[in-house]
């Protein structure tokens, strides 16, 4: 065999084990400023609202029909933006439903951010003297969040887009805002909102021949209001 020969199958062989092989990528820092974090502030008729000394929101309701949360964020490095827009999801849900534009409830339990005890939903839930689930009342009347969603008739439970479904988001900014209804019939209530912001919305992911995922953080909050 000739020894150029020789050469060219030693050549190709390099390249298929190096092909092969996986090296640690260095990403850039996720926020550049230090930890990514989220601040979210309670306002009703443009004022924000201070915590009391347990760490709840009381809000009085005063005739406007809903409330909001104002979020401010870490910037991100600009590798993980794309012409300026940061690659930034907030999601939100809460805990109290309507039913019937009148009857209301709360499941302190369930949540599309992973707050639910039982993903078939199937739960009861004491309405007066009624008992019911959550199937029955999305069959009887799709019951509304006060987050901003409705879960839709026939809705599929165990399907893996069943949490891009529910829950409302705020992305692409540094300065995400949710309205949450609002009304004289939650006077005295105590509603729990849920709150998740994910730095980097398309991290996580593993490259060909990298070992290191692309970096991603999520930061997930629990807000109480009162409504007084």
């Amino acid at each position: 065999m000739k020894k150029t020969t020789l050469l060219t199958i030693t050549t190709l062989i390099l390249l298929l084990c190096s092909s092969c092989y996986k090296y640690s990528k260095i990403w850039p820092i996720l926020c550049p400023t230090g930890d990514c974090e989220a601040f979210y502030d309670v306002v009703y008729k443009n004022q924000s609202i201070s915590p009391n000394a347990n760490g709840h929101y009381e809000i009085e309701w005063d005739g406007l029909n809903y409330f909001q949360l104002k979020g401010q964020l870490t910037e991100l490095h600009p590798d993980y933006t794309m012409n300026g827009v940061p690659s930034i999801d907030c999601r939100f849900d809460s805990d109290y439903w309507v039913l019937f534009d009148t009857l209301s409830f709360s499941i302190p339990m369930y949540s599309y951010l992973g707050w639910f005890n039982d993903q078939s939903m199937n739960t009861p839930i004491s309405i007066g003297n009624y008992t019911y689930t959550m199937v029955d009342l999305i069959n009887l009347h799709p019951p509304y969040n006060i987050a901003g969603y409705q879960v839709p008739k026939h809705f599929c439970y165990d399907c893996p887009y069943a949490p891009t479904i529910v829950g409302t988001h705020s992305r692409y900014t540094y300065y995400p805002t949710q309205n949450f209804l609002l009304d004289d019939e939650m006077v005295g209530d105590t509603i729990n909102l849920f709150v998740e912001t994910i730095f980097n919305e398309g991290g996580g992911i593993y490259y060909a021949n990298s070992d290191d995922p692309t970096p991603q953080k999520i930061v997930k909050e629990t807000i109480t209001i009162i409504v007084i």
